[in-house]
């Protein structure tokens, strides 16, 4: 699946967001982020795309979708 991501950038984890979250991932947010109780917490340690060239952040992102889909497998293999 293609996503048009020219639009997108990051945003900050807000007390409301993570309380509508089953799993909170991080990357490289440390102690800034809100911290609830019952939540999965994840903090994937990842380079810093910024001011990286196209082709430096690509494996950036292709990592990052690798990372994605395991959880998704991972969380929805729990549910059957």
């Amino acid at each position: 699946m293609d996503l048009d991501v020219t639009t997108e950038f990051p945003k900050p984890l807000t007390d409301e967001v993570v309380r509508a979250a089953d799993v909170v991932i991080t990357m490289g947010c440390g102690d800034a982020c809100p911290i609830l109780p019952g939540k999965k917490y994840l903090d994937w340690e990842l380079p810093d795309p910024a001011g990286k060239s196209i082709e430096e952040v690509r494996p950036i992102r292709d990592d990052i979708d690798r990372r994605v889909r395991a959880l998704l497998a991972e969380l929805t293999s729990r549910e059957r």
